[in-house]
């Protein structure tokens, strides 16, 4: 059943739309950034070792991975402005709250339970986007979703050692819940609509508790490679996938509709593209940090400074590779910037002890620039691949894809840097022993890379939906 209310003008509509996404998609990364600066100071407030401040973020991504299929499938039968509401408001409480937990076991516990409302936020702000700009405008206003993205990555870094530095870490939290304020009001008060085209239809629980243990089990069996527990772990994940896969057939309407991908190739392009191309690209950014700092003796500042040159470009031209997605066909712009992606790291294969800061900075340039070009139009050519009654769960998929591939790109790298590396410390002595690893790894995100850029093209041929 099909149900929308729309009563203000459309700028307006689109206006408060446009808000809600921007806010909702700033937040998160420019939160987990920030927080990146901030673990130190935290750790030693809490008194926690590495492993417990690995969960400071992994706890977050852990929830908003479980839940985001679940909230997306939800806020397309109940209401994705009603969902939105819901968890933009319970960010900013939980944000306040996690600031001043007494404990660094509640804190990251309360990091758990924000990552459920982030689940409620990411996927619906995009939807909500999507409901409410026509198709021929979405291209252009999921770039500058992409941007904002990119935006709150870039600055999380700089605002949050300043305000780690001057105001208290705390105030990372304080910053973000007082934008999810802002955001909430926008929404409630300017965007007068609900969008619910599946409203009516049942609320899959059982298929959802299967999908978010499963997909639990695969994040924390990644997350522990290549510890061999991690082995046996995936293994019961796959094993409850598999079981998921089987009961979404039998029922009638189970949270992911099986048909979104089975005879849907532009779909199945599109997600793949996603799980692809984040799995190839993830870990870079951290390889390229430790090279800095161990090979080149960078300080961690002036090795920020360099990695910004990608983060910058994918603001910069996102918004444009939008608007061209709204012109040409966006699995073609897509393919595109999966092969810019794919030129980038094949540079990246060749650095060494004397390679130039020129060819790093340039190999970063072409990666973000990939990455602008990939993004926005993949995801356009997702939510074009779906009914409206879907979009909710669809952006949630892609949203899914995305986190499931930077958990398998930090897993191989793991699993490499335990092959030539033997959990030693990075020390002058083991310096070439890095470098190996770092190229093998670069190769396989290559190849990975050029596989999937090759997928895309194919996906230009698959009929619409």
């Amino acid at each position: 059943m099909e149900y929308m209310i729309t009563t203000m003008h459309p700028d307006t509509q689109k206006s408060a739309a446009l808000t809600a996404a921007l806010v909702s998609s700033f937040l998160t990364p420019f939160m987990g950034s920030s927080l990146t600066v901030a673990l130190p100071t935290i750790g030693r407030q809490f008194h926690l070792d590495a492993l417990s401040l690995n969960w400071v973020l992994t706890a977050y991504l852990l929830a908003a991975g479980m839940f985001l299929v679940p909230f997306g499938r939800l806020s397309d039968i109940v209401g994705r402005k009603k969902i939105y509401i819901i968890g933009i408001i319970s960010y900013a409480v939980l944000s306040v709250v996690t600031a001043y937990a007494p404990t660094g076991t509640l804190f990251i516990a309360m990091r758990f339970i924000q990552g459920i409302s982030g689940a409620m936020i990411f996927g619906t702000g995009m939807t909500i986007l999507v409901s409410v700009f026509p198709p021929e405008e979405r291209g252009r206003a999921l770039g500058l979703n992409v941007a904002s993205v990119y935006l709150g990555a870039s600055l999380g870094p700089l605002f949050g050692g300043l305000m780690t530095q001057y105001i208290g870490w705390q105030s990372i939290f304080i910053v973000n819940a007082a934008l999810g304020l802002v955001a909430a009001a926008v929404v409630f008060l300017k965007l007068k609509g609900e969008w619910a085209q599946a409203r009516g239809e049942r609320f899959d629980i059982p298929g959802s508790l299967l999908y978010a243990v499963s997909l639990l089990l695969l994040i924390v069996g990644f997350s522990r490679l290549p510890h061999p527990t991690a082995w046996a772990i995936i293994a019961v994940s796959i094993a409850g996938i598999t079981a998921f896969i089987l009961y979404t057939t039998r029922v009638k309407e189970p949270v992911i509709d099986l048909k979104l991908f089975i005879g849907n190739r532009p779909f199945s392009f599109a997600v793949s593209g996603a799980l692809i191309n984040y799995s190839a690209t993830f870990a870079v950014g951290f390889l390229v940090s430790l090279y800095l700092q161990y090979i080149k003796g960078f300080t961690p500042g002036q090795a920020g400074l360099m990695l910004l040159v990608q983060p910058v470009i994918q603001t910069v031209f996102s918004p444009f590779a939008g608007r061209l997605s709204d012109k040409r066909p966006p699995d073609g712009i897509a393919a595109f910037g999966m092969g810019l992606t794919a030129l980038g790291l094949f540079i990246l294969v060749f650095t060494g002890t004397d390679t130039p800061f020129w060819l790093i900075i340039t190999a970063l340039a072409i990666l973000g620039l990939g990455f602008a070009f990939f993004s926005s139009p993949n995801t356009t050519a997702a939510m074009h691949a779906v009914a409206a009654r879907s979009y909710g769960v669809a952006s949630s998929i892609v949203g899914t894809m995305r986190l499931i591939g930077q958990i398998f790109s930090m897993g191989i790298v793991m699993i490499v840097f335990a092959l030539f590396l033997h959990g030693v410390r990075v020390t002058p002595v083991y310096h070439p022993q890095f470098l190996a690893a770092m190229r093998i790894l670069i190769i396989i995100f290559t190849v990975v890379c050029a596989a999937g850029t090759l997928l895309r093209t194919s996906g230009r041929n698959a009929a619409p939906r």
